[in-house]
């Protein structure tokens, strides 16, 4: 078998272990291109990942696409940069997007954006350790477009057509007849925001089904692989202090609606698993019998953002998973943005959490974020 190098190690471990079709004897829920799940941007990235109910920001068109209708702005351009794994010494393994929103009138919107994951360069060796195998560059992106509408004046609806692309590796091996392949399928995302009042003060709610989709494949036969689809609920609560000064504070649950992965000693639950139309699978991930235990499936980010004038903001956040077999993970978020001008600036920082091989992936790491209104 050929031997992996991996620089990215601990994210690389859970695309590859698809591929390689190393399936755990636990019950844990796993999919193709996890990187779907990973917040892009640096304002939600400041709240523990919270973002579904909280005031409209142009960062939604990432999430939440049914706030953009409310923007103030006519439209937007937005770039994120998220290192990863910079604990380890990495330059080259990122995270990247950007996107672009457009008011048509008062109650549309139209919204665009790009998500790319780079893994940086792996070196490849043999079971000898010859490392004479051509090195690769794994990558992932996807491209939505995307059309908000206010449905009434309290409720608007957004969607989203998505298209993903994922290369961990391609080609053929020695003592390995499996030619592998770049992977891509088709996906959508659903969403809605309820406002209490035109002006924002009070509750908000959140509703996003994201990568509702097609099965992906990295190989020529006929096996075909779950994408990272979820339901979050939010709700968040906004107090405006007085002319100047807001408060606001929410919380976000999310779950994978994909079933748990089978034993890979059970060949019936191995064929039944990869026979499920992806309809019927996010049904079955909520039984008893194919789906996590709700306290196990259920991620929760709560968090809170104070804004000054709308030109200076500081927020705090977060995120829970007390699944054991995912990582357990657990920590909490700072962030801040300023604003000057027409341009916006977002920065946030995820606390040192976890060790060993539950050390978050972000932790001690800044992640960027710019808007520039028109």
């Amino acid at each position: 078998m050929i031997q992996f190098k991996l620089k990215a190690l601990s994210f690389l471990l859970t695309s590859f272990f698809l591929i390689q079709n190393v399936w755990a004897q636990i019950n844990i829920q796993s999919t193709a291109v996890p990187f779907m799940l990973i917040s892009p941007d640096a304002r939600s990235g400041g709240m523990g990942n919270l973002s579904l109910a909280m005031s409209p920001d142009a960062n939604d068109l990432f999430g939440n696409t049914a706030k953009l209708p409310y923007m103030e702005e006519k439209q937007g351009f937005l770039i994120n940069y998220t290192p990863w794994l910079k604990d380890l010494g990495l330059t080259d393994v990122y995270l990247a997007s950007a996107g672009y929103y457009k008011k048509l009138n008062t109650i549309s919107a139209l919204n665009s954006s790009l998500r790319f994951f780079s893994l940086g360069n792996i070196d490849f060796t043999d079971e000898s350790g010859n490392t004479s195998l051509p090195s690769q560059r794994p990558s992932e992106f996807s491209y939505d477009f995307g059309y908000s509408v206010l449905l009434t004046d309290q409720l608007s609806m957004g969607l989203t057509l998505r298209y993903i692309y994922s290369k961990l590796v391609t080609g053929s091996f020695i003592n390995n007849p499996v030619n592998y392949r770049a992977g891509n399928t088709l996906s959508g995302d659903i969403s809605l925001f309820y406002k209490q009042n035109e002006n924002l003060q009070g509750f908000h709610g959140g509703l996003l089904l994201s990568n509702l989709g097609g099965k992906i494949s990295y190989t020529d036969n006929s096996k075909k692989y779950f994408i990272p689809a979820n339901i979050g609920l939010g709700i968040g609560y906004l107090n405006k202090l007085d002319a100047e000064n807001s408060l606001e504070i929410g919380v976000d649950v999310n779950r994978l609606m994909v079933p748990v992965s089978p034993n890979n000693s059970d060949q019936e639950s191995v064929n039944h698993y990869f026979s499920q139309s992806v309809v019927s699978s996010w049904f079955n991930s909520f039984t008893a019998k194919e789906g996590m235990p709700l306290g196990e499936s259920v991620k929760a980010s709560t968090g809170i953002e104070y804004n000054y004038i709308n030109r200076f903001y500081l927020r705090a956040g977060y995120f829970l998973d007390n699944n054991k077999n995912l990582g357990n993970m657990q920590y909490f978020t700072i962030g801040t943005s300023f604003q000057y001008q027409q341009s916006k600036f977002n920065i946030s920082y995820l606390v040192p959490s976890g060790g060993g091989i539950t050390k978050n992936p972000l932790s001690n790491t800044i992640r960027f974020g710019s808007i520039f209104y028109f």
